[in-house]
C-alpha cells in the first residue's frame, strides 16, 4: 500500500503542488518574498535569547542520540540529496509529528519550539565538512523556513545557501528565514561543521487559504515521506542498544569542555 501511495504522490504530487502554491500565495498574510525578516515573527526572539542554551543542549545530549545519524538513513527521499551521507539530523518534530523521545531528550529546546505558533518541523541540522546540497526546491509554500545558526564556520564565502541565485551565510544566534520553494543550494566547504537548528512552521494565511493550507498538511502527514520516516526513527530508538551512536567530532569535544566550563563558573 505503501509503495503504491508513493508512486501516486510522485505521478500527480507535482500538478497538485504546483496548484496549491499559486493559491497559498494569494492569501498569505506576509506576502510571497523569497527571505524573509525575522522581526516579522514574534517567536523569533524567544528563541534567539536562548540559542547557546539550543546549542549547548545539542552538544551534550546528540553524541548519545540514536536518531542522530545522516538524514538519508531516516528519510530515504533525501538520498538524492544527500549521496555523501554529510547531512546529519536530530528531529523533535517533523512535518507536524512529534518525536516524544527526542523531545524528552532535548527538554530546553522542546519546550521553546512549542511555543511557536503553527509548528510543523524542528530538527537539529548538521552539514559536516565537505557537504553539499545541489539544487533543489522544497514542497509547499503553505510553510516558511527557518535557520538558527547555532556552531557556524566563520567563512561565509565557503560555507552558504545560494536563493535564487543570491548567496546568505549563516551567523550563530541569527535567523535565516525563506520560502523553501524557491531554488536553493548549500555548501560547507571548511573543515567544521555547521550546526543549525531548523524549523519549518505553518505560513500565516486567510480565509479559505487556511482551509486549504490545514488539508494539504494533513495529506502530507499521512504521506509515505513522513510515514516512513517516523517509524524509521522508531526503529532506531529500540535499536539503540544495538546501534553504535556517532562518535563524536572534535567540535563535540569542544562543545562539551565549553559546556562544562560555564557549568563550574
Amino acid at each position: 500500500m505503501a509503495s503504491l501511495a508513493r508512486r501516486f504522490v510522485d505521478r500527480y504530487g507535482g500538478a497538485l503542488r504546483d496548484r496549491v502554491n499559486a493559491f497559498v500565495a494569494d492569501y498569505s498574510l506576509i506576502g510571497d518574498p523569497t527571505v524573509f525578516d525575522p522581526g516579522q515573527f514574534e517567536w523569533t526572539e524567544t528563541l534567539r535569547q536562548d540559542w547557546q542554551a539550543i546549542r549547548d543542549e545539542f552538544a551534550a545530549k546528540s553524541v548519545d542520540d540514536p536518531t542522530f545519524r545522516p538524514i538519508s538513513d531516516i528519510s530515504a527521499d533525501h538520498s538524492r540529496l544527500d549521496t555523501g551521507k554529510r547531512w546529519h539530523s536530530a528531529f523533535l518534530w517533523g512535518y507536524g509529528v512529534r518525536i516524544p523521545e527526542n523531545c524528552r531528550r532535548y527538554p530546553k529546546t522542546a519546550e521553546l519550539v512549542e511555543r511557536v505558533p503553527g509548528l510543523l518541523t524542528a530538527m537539529f541540522s548538521v552539514h559536516q565538512p565537505g557537504a553539499h546540497l545541489p539544487s533543489h526546491k522544497g514542497v509547499t509554500k503553505g510553510m516558511i523556513t527557518a535557520h538558527l545558526g547555532l556552531d557556524v564556520p566563520r567563512s561565509p564565502e565557503r560555507c552558504r545557501i545560494n536563493v535564487s541565485g543570491e548567496h546568505y551565510a549563516w551567523e550563530e544566534g541569527r535567523w535565516f528565514i525563506f520560502d523553501d520553494t524557491a531554488r536553493h543550494e548549500v555548501w560547507n566547504d571548511t573543515d567544521r561543521r555547521r550546526v543549525i537548528l531548523l524549523l519549518h512552521v505553518k505560513r500565516p494565511m486567510f480565509g479559505v487559504g487556511r482551509l486549504v493550507q490545514s488539508a494539504f498538511f494533513k495529506l502530507i502527514t499521512l504521506s509515505p515521506f513522513v510515514r516512513d520516516a517516523a517509524r524509521n526513527i522508531e526503529r532506531y530508538v529500540e535499536k539503540a542498544t544495538e546501534l553504535p551512536a556517532p562518535a563524536p567530532t572534535s567540535d563535540d569535544a569542544w562543545l562539551g569542555a565549553a559546556s562544562a566550563r560555564r557549568a563550574r563558573t
